[in-house]
């Protein structure tokens, strides 16, 4: 692959951290949590991209632009031949989210589909999707449940996402991922905005307003309101995912690291703060009274996006061409991320002599193939989800390691300040990578302690409960797998990685 590709412009690079950042987990998965917990969990939630998301970035941005290699080969040469493992992590995590990732965006075309069909009914006169729910009314969870396990279709179009996203790739960097996000990050932005005026002016939408921004001071004391912040925010930004890591290997040699990373922060809450104004509004102006919309906001992880949003906007009028709309704009989200996720992975085999087209081939070949069990099995997807989800706060600490390997304030100076004209304090960087190192590892403890499975370690026949979905066992395994793989080759990773780069 070759060494010298780079993003045209700032803006080139920006727009590809964006749509490295602005994914479905922001039309998907933060509209759920900011319905669950509102007020208290975005506080904590815009904290945390202070405290947690930008430092880390901060790092990983300037990793990847001072060694301009993959994850691993950037990571092992800026903390040395011991740790390449840690980048091994760091990059397998992402690819483990990657082999499920283009599931939600195969389901994203399913329902931007189902919408097109509705649209075309009521258009055409054929049957409806609000007479299909009132003929029965388990119409969305039956679509649901059969989209979601054991569905051809929702195969095929896993495998479609995956080649449309390395067809773009093959291109290379400014023709193939920046011209990519030239066109899904502003068409993104606008169907968010649109969606967004059309439900704050709906009767009641501006009580979705109030209530997600309704601060709950009992919810403080929650462990998973915490931990759900956080996550959302390594999740939404990208934070400890290497992504950004290989973005900026792209970046030219001048780029500035903390404007580009503030932008593309701030320009990634934006976009789920627009995204929840649309959603939490629409459903409290179309649901038959505030407790149905509450409920509805607590329903399940999959169900606001893929059973609430179709079936209230089925029952408004000119509801058929705003879903539309709506899962456009899901599947734009998550395709930009997807892009970057494949990239991630093409940049690893490029530096291992691979040619562009020959890593996006086996880039796409190894996604189509691991992302299968998630394309057959809801139980599969929401173990990775959950497995992978937390393992990136394993990440952001092996990050926060690379920058106290330094000390945070020389890290600062050598990686971060070197070509930036914008400068944050070096006391909230020190601080914020030290609160981070303790953080990180206080909310895996205590998330751990909360025991999130009916038997979170030993089942009632007393053996480890690996296969259990949501089973701390299920986690700890997978993770000391991929640690133990990587501390097995950490000497093969460095060679391959650093040292025969440096020879060539």
């Amino acid at each position: 692959m070759a060494s010298n590709e780079s993003f045209s412009s700032r803006w080139g690079l920006i727009l590809a951290a964006l749509g490295m950042a602005i994914g479905a987990g922001n039309l998907w998965r933060f509209p759920r949590l900011a319905g669950q917990y509102g007020g208290t969990f975005l506080l904590l939630w815009f904290i945390f991209l202070l405290v947690w998301s930008i430092p880390i970035l901060l790092a990983e941005f300037s990793i990847g632009k001072t060694y301009k290699k993959g994850v691993i080969g950037s990571f092992a040469s800026a903390t040395g031949k011991k740790f390449a493992w840690m980048g091994f992590f760091i990059a397998m995590c992402t690819l483990f989210i990657t082999f499920y990732y283009s599931v939600v965006t195969a389901w994203g075309l399913r329902y931007l589909g189902l919408s097109f069909s509705d649209l075309f009914a009521r258009l055409g006169g054929g049957q409806t999707l609000a007479e299909k729910i009132q003929s029965n009314p388990e119409y969305l969870n039956a679509f649901w449940d059969q989209i979601s396990n054991g569905n051809g279709l929702t195969i095929g179009l896993h495998v479609l996402s995956v080649v449309l996203g390395c067809a773009f790739l093959i291109r290379g960097i400014q023709k193939g991922l920046e011209l990519a996000n030239k066109i899904l990050i502003p068409t993104l932005f606008v169907l968010l905005i649109l969606i967004g005026i059309i439900a704050l002016s709906m009767g009641n939408g501006m009580l979705g307003l109030e209530y997600m921004f309704a601060i709950r001071p009992e919810l403080f004391g929650d462990a998973e309101v915490w931990i759900q912040a956080l996550s959302q925010s390594a999740w939404s930004t990208g934070a400890g995912w290497g992504l950004i890591m290989t973005i900026s290997s792209y970046s030219r040699d001048k780029e500035d690291v903390t404007l580009n990373i503030f932008i593309g922060g701030f320009g990634n809450n934006t976009a789920s703060l627009v995204a929840g104004l649309a959603i939490l509004p629409s459903v409290f102006a179309l649901a038959t009274s505030e407790a149905e919309a509450i409920s509805y906001l607590g329903s399940g992880n999959q169900a606001l996006t893929f059973s609430i949003i179709p079936k209230l906007f089925a029952e408004i009028p000119g509801g058929a061409f705003l879903s539309v709309i709506f899962f456009l704009a899901f599947f734009l989200a998550a395709f930009s991320s997807l892009l970057a996720m494949i990239e991630l992975f093409m940049k690893i085999l490029g530096d291992l002599g691979f040619s562009r087209q020959s890593s996006a081939i086996r880039a796409g070949l190894f996604c189509i193939i691991f992302g299968l069990p998630s394309a057959w099995s809801l139980d599969i997807f929401n173990n990775q989800d959950w497995v992978w989800g937390i393992g990136l706060i394993i990440s952001g600490l092996f990050i926060i390691f690379a920058v106290l390997q330094h000390g945070a304030k020389k890290f600062k100076a050598e990686f971060i300040d070197k070509d930036s004209d914008f400068k944050v304090n070096d006391l909230y960087f020190s601080a914020a990578i030290i609160i981070n190192a303790i953080l990180g590892l206080g909310l895996i403890y205590w998330w751990m302690s909360q025991g999130y499975s009916q038997n979170p370690w030993f089942d009632e026949n007393g053996n480890w409960n690996v296969f259990d979905v949501y089973s701390n066992a299920s986690i700890i395994t997978q993770w000391v797998i991929v640690l133990a793989v990587g501390i097995g080759l950490n000497r093969y990773l460095y060679k391959v990685f650093v040292s025969n780069q440096k020879a060539e």
